[in-house]
């Protein structure tokens, strides 16, 4: 099997037991999902996650000012019973405007139960790191640039001086329960909206 096979059985999986795991709960904690094809409802939910990232940590946005590029995906949807998945669809910004769309998602094996969700944003402050996401057909995290996932004492410390690596993650807005957020091995992808 192919490395690229792989990975689309690792996304079909996330998705089924995403979708079989809610569907088996009647979870309603993360209400409608049509939105995922909107471009106009990406857009605005990447600009709340945005503006509740910097309200509560002011950290991320002096970050932003020497960002390459912002990757933000609002809403990621953690889901596990036996095996686990985690999905979301975001928008990458440069300079203020959107300038593509990408799906993140991620599959785990191993006993965990629970729902939750997050907002998930990635600052790129090397333009080779913007430069791999773009030219990669699909970005597995941990492979490629350097990233570092930014917890709030972290956060505290960044300084331009003090930034070093290509990527700085912030997981925030977190809702419902489910031990164990993580990003590595999970995998980005470029995603076209139907509207």
């Amino acid at each position: 099997m192919t490395y690229e096979e792989n990975i689309m059985n690792i996304q079909r999986w996330a998705v089924i037991a995403l979708a079989t795991f809610l569907s088996l709960s009647g979870c309603q904690m993360f209400g409608d999902n049509s939105h995922y094809n909107d471009k106009a409802h990406i857009n605005r939910d990447v600009e709340t996650a945005l503006a509740k990232l910097y309200a509560t940590t002011p950290e991320a946005k002096a970050l932003a000012k020497n960002a390459k590029g912002i990757l933000v995906f609002p809403g990621v949807v953690k889901a596990g019973f036996i095996g686990g998945a985690q999905f979301g669809v975001g928008a990458l910004k440069k300079r203020g405007g959107t300038v593509g769309y990408y799906q993140f998602a991620a599959g785990s094996y191993g006993l965990q139960a629970g729902a939750q969700s997050f907002d998930y944003v990635m600052f790129f402050m090397k333009g080779s790191a913007l430069d791999y996401l773009n030219s990669s057909a699909g970005w597995e995290v941990g492979v490629g640039p350097s990233i570092v996932v930014v917890d709030a004492g972290a956060a505290k410390s960044l300084t331009t001086t003090t930034l070093k690596d290509d990527v700085y993650a912030f997981i925030s807005n977190q809702k419902g329960l489910m031990g164990g957020l993580g990003i590595q091995g999970s995998k980005i992808t470029p995603f076209k909206p139907d509207y």
